[in-house]
């Protein structure tokens, strides 16, 4: 049973990020998960997303703190017993990826800090998973101010400058400057990168600017009236750029240009692209006036089929010609017997919604309409949907 009065667990990172192996003893076991006198793992907290590694040689599959306290909830196979109070126990993180957080915050502190020199802005929410990195800012950026941020983000970081870390109370907390999302009391932990950015923050970060590598603005849009802005640095930049790079290759090589000209060849193949588009529907309008131009008069039930798209519009018209000359029931289904198909079906004599009666109780028909004219789709084969109009 956890005491609110004692003392909370003892977090190592504040100490030291770079701890990836510590010992320390089980406080409490239960379904809440582990809590230790001393922990490194960083848990869920400001907008982190929490530290991954092995306790006890189990996998933590997620770190919690409450009341001070620091939750550590395992993966524990069936048959094994998770650790018990008393217990000294072995935590290893997983350094691959606290490093990459430790890249991706320390970066935000910069760009964040910076955007509030530049422009005034404020960073009003913070997430950092391990798939994204966002930042929401109350302001709207001016045309260029990104890149503007960006550029100066990574002449911060390739300053290599010592990142400083202090905690600050009473009298020296209120009177110093530094950024913070929430009115804080007590003792504040700021972190510092000199003339660049000071914020206050709970989460592990580099020792030195130049370990964040790199920074690119991956991404921005209109937020709540300001903007939320995706960024990745280190590591996780340099899997971008290398996929990004990739792509452009492959998609160079593929028109048989360089990767300059592709988005030129690219926006020229869109063009004519288009004008087939275009062409093939006015040949597929064409087509369809002499099908139905091509049926007798008569009293009778009669189906046209296309594969190539028609729209509404056009299948409309086309089944209105057909029914000038045919008293029964005139159907054209655009599409093939693997995807579906779209209908329209009309009659001046009888009621199409009959029709699609039948559509729907034979093959599962969508659709309706009015007596003159229905219209859906079915999922069926060409032969099968003839045999209702033969």
């Amino acid at each position: 049973m956890l005491d609110s009065d004692s003392v909370k667990t003892e977090k190592i990172y504040y100490a030291d990020a770079y701890a990836v192996r510590f010992t320390a003893e089980v406080i409490s076991s239960g379904e809440d998960g582990i809590v230790l006198d001393r922990t490194a793992f960083f848990p869920e907290e400001g907008g982190q997303s929490p530290d991954k590694g092995f306790l006890a040689g189990f996998c933590v599959r997620d770190v919690q703190i409450r009341d001070g306290y620091i939750h550590h909830v395992l993966e524990i196979p069936e048959g094994e017993k998770m650790p018990a109070e008393g217990d000294v126990v072995e935590g290893v993180i997983d350094w691959d990826h606290r490093f990459s957080n430790m890249q991706q915050h320390s970066g935000e502190h910069i760009f964040s800090g910076l955007v509030h020199t530049e422009f005034g802005f404020d960073n009003v929410g913070f997430h950092l998973s391990d798939r994204e990195v966002t930042m929401d800012f109350n302001g709207v950026f001016p045309e260029g101010g990104l890149a503007l941020i960006e550029r100066k983000a990574n002449e911060a970081i390739w300053s290599n400058v010592a990142v400083q870390i202090s905690f600050l109370e009473g009298t020296e907390a209120r009177e110093a400057e530094y950024r913070s999302k929430l009115e804080l009391t007590g003792a504040v932990r700021v972190v510092t990168f000199p003339g660049i950015d000071a914020c206050a923050c709970c989460a592990p970060h580099v020792r030195r600017s130049g370990e964040i590598g790199c920074l690119a603005v991956v991404g921005a849009v209109n937020y709540k009236g300001g903007t939320r802005v995706s960024i990745l640095c280190g590591g996780r930049a340099m899997r971008l750029f290398a996929h990004e790079h990739m792509l452009l290759t492959r998609t160079a090589n593929f028109l048989t240009t360089s990767a300059d000209n592709v988005p030129e060849s690219t926006m020229r193949l869109k063009n004519e692209n288009t004008s087939l588009k275009a062409a093939l529907k006015n040949a597929s309008i064409a087509a369809m006036e002499m099908k139905a131009a091509a049926l007798p008069a008569g009293e009778y039930d009669a189906c046209l089929f296309e594969k190539n798209e028609l729209t509404g519009k056009v299948m409309q018209e086309t089944v209105n010609r057909m029914t000038e000359k045919i008293s029964g029931y005139c159907g054209l289904f655009c599409g093939n017997d693997e995807e579906g198909y779209r209908f329209v079906v009309g009659s001046r004599k009888k009621d199409s919604r009959e029709m699609a009666k039948i559509l729907r109780e034979q093959f599962g028909a969508r659709g309706g309409g009015k007596p003159e004219m229905v219209q859906g789709s079915v999922h069926a084969e060409e032969n099968k949907i003839r045999a209702l109009f033969d």
